[in-house]
């Protein structure tokens, strides 16, 4: 079975590779295709992946493909992992949106806007290849904005296309492991849309075990979200927000905590990405246990801005253990290519899940998965604060949908100026100009 990696140097390839040398059983994969617009990233990323196969027995053939539609060529999965702009476009996305006040996170609000028109047409192209030279692969979608950039390939490409996160599948192992459960056990009860979600029940046995966490203050502020999030507003909002929620609920101070810093994150990963490909120019470098090295720094630093403006202080050991989006990407392969029945937190086409949302939006819910592919299981009713925010962004998505498509300045324009978190519509013009500036992938825009 052939992988096919788009984005095949970013930094966290050897991730799924790690993954992929675990999976032992009949009908794995057996050949990875690496592709990537630089030459040099992919190289490096490559060396990892080889010494990380040294001693493995038949551990999956590695092989860099330049050409696009070489890469998709006879693929049974594509991996896009794609990062148009790159680490550099991040950043400009953090310090344009900053200069007005606003937050530039690369998924939340004016980042994930910016990110988002860039990404789309590449996006596209990407499906439209796929429909035409692997009309049966299935793609996995790990490109932020994740649910948006799946939503704009399912036109294209239907069904086949699945976004995958690790936020909801780390958020149910602590919950689990908080309450004494086994996470393999636990069914969730979660939904809302990528990097906007709430996990609202967990059941062992069909025992709902979150309403004695919420009632339990002392184990609220034990765990990452309860000292995110802080034991009083999740016991009124009764239920446990998506981390990402933190840039909603707590805006300004997360607006304060990314102003007042050195450096914003995507300018930290930036410089240290930029540190660790450098050194991966020296042959004699040990690729991989550089690599180790810098992912570790990476995720210690992992939402360091919100945990500072929260107070929660440093990362407990537990919650920077790997194992998240590319177990789920591994599990979500083996219930199709298999039909091993799994059920996965996935970004799907909602297919009236949630009804106040159309059959086509794309949305992060628990998903049955078998040969056929996810189907969306039941849930319970979003609250109206939730309701509404949901649809607020999801309206704020199809601007961004209908600006790439169209090419119309105006439509981008309108989607910076309907998010929650952008205040003015002076400020949405403002900041299409500040991006038309700093991106030369939105000159499409007129």
């Amino acid at each position: 079975m052939r992988l096919a990696i788009l984005g095949g140097g970013g930094f966290r390839v050897p991730l799924v590779y790690r993954a992929l040398l675990a999976d032992r059983a009949e009908g794995r994969v057996t050949e990875v295709v690496l592709h990537d617009v630089d030459a040099a990233r992919v190289g490096a990323i490559a060396r990892v992946l080889a010494e990380q196969a040294a001693g493995v027995p038949a551990a999956p053939a590695v092989r860099v493909a330049t050409d696009l539609d070489d890469a998709l060529r006879g693929a049974d999965f594509v991996f896009s992992a794609i990062r148009v702009g790159g680490l550099e476009g991040r950043a400009a996305d953090e310090r344009v949106a900053l200069a007005e006040g606003v937050l530039g996170q690369e998924t939340v609000g004016a980042g994930g806007i910016a990110y988002g028109l860039r990404t789309v047409p590449v996006a596209v192209d990407i499906a439209r290849r796929v429909a035409r030279l692997a009309p049966d692969a299935w793609v996995i979608n790990f490109t932020n904005p994740a649910g948006l950039v799946a939503e704009a390939m399912s036109r294209h490409i239907g069904d086949r296309v699945i976004g995958i996160c690790d936020s909801p599948v780390g958020l149910g192992r602590r919950v689990a492991g908080l309450l004494g459960a086994e996470p393999g056990r636990a069914r969730l009860d979660y939904v809302g849309l990528n990097h906007l979600g709430w996990l609202r029940g967990l059941h062992v046995d069909g025992e709902d075990l979150l309403p004695r966490l919420l009632a339990d203050r002392d184990l609220l502020e034990a765990f990452e979200e309860g000292k995110l999030f802080g034991a009083d507003w999740l016991q009124s909002l009764g239920a446990i927000p998506n981390e990402y929620l933190h840039y909603y609920y707590f805006n300004r101070e997360a607006v304060g905590a990314y102003r007042a810093a050195e450096q914003t994150r995507g300018a930290f990963l930036r410089d240290q990405q930029a540190r660790f490909y450098e050194e991966m120019r020296n042959p004699e470098a040990g690729a991989f246990k550089t690599w180790d090295a810098t992912r570790a720094e990476r995720e210690a630093t992992y939402m360091a801005h919100s945990r500072e403006a929260a107070g929660a202080g440093e990362r407990a050991p537990e919650d920077m253990e790997s194992g998240g989006y590319e177990r789920v990407a591994l599990a979500l392969m083996r219930a199709i290519s298999r039909d091993e029945h799994a059920t996965l937190i996935l970004n799907v086409r909602n297919r009236g899940t949630l009804p106040e949302l159309d059959a086509d939006a794309v949305i992060e819910v628990p998903c049955l998965v078998d040969a056929s592919g996810p189907h969306p299981t039941a849930v319970s009713p979003l609250p109206g604060h939730a309701t509404g925010l949901v649809c607020a962004v999801k309206a704020v998505e199809r601007e961004v949908l209908a600006a790439a498509e169209s090419g119309s300045r105006a439509t981008a324009v309108k989607a910076f100026a309907l998010h929650p978190l952008v205040d003015s519509v002076s400020v949405a013009r403002r900041l299409m100009d500040g991006y038309a500036g700093a991106h030369p992938g939105l000159a499409y825009l007129t």
